[in-house]
């Protein structure tokens, strides 16, 4: 399995992760199966922490921005009975950015 693209924001700690297989984990507090969130379109997950500290799955309640998660939108191929076929996800063109956690 390929690695995301990581993009550093701006400088200082970031948030810890890792990432197994299509599955990105933040602080063993959130995890995002990336392979779930493809769409037809382009799709961006933004990960952020709140006023008590938590990880949260959107910017709505967020204090600060940790992390964005660029998911691009689902390839297709024709099979040989001209069906359309969605390719697997190449994690190489996932591309996660961090900003600091300070």
């Amino acid at each position: 399995m390929n690695s995301v693209q990581v993009i550093e924001k701006n400088e200082g700690t970031k948030i810890d992760w890792e990432q197994n297989g299509t599955k990105l984990y933040f602080d063993d507090e959130i995890m995002i199966n990336v392979s779930k969130y493809r769409k037809d379109w382009d799709v961006s997950v933004d990960i952020c922490r709140d006023r008590s500290g938590n990880l949260t799955l959107g910017a709505e309640n967020a204090l600060r921005y940790v992390a964005q998660v660029d998911i691009p939108a689902i390839a297709y191929e024709e099979d040989e009975e001209h069906n359309k076929v969605a390719l697997p996800l190449d994690m190489s063109n996932v591309v996660l950015t961090l900003w600091s956690v300070e």
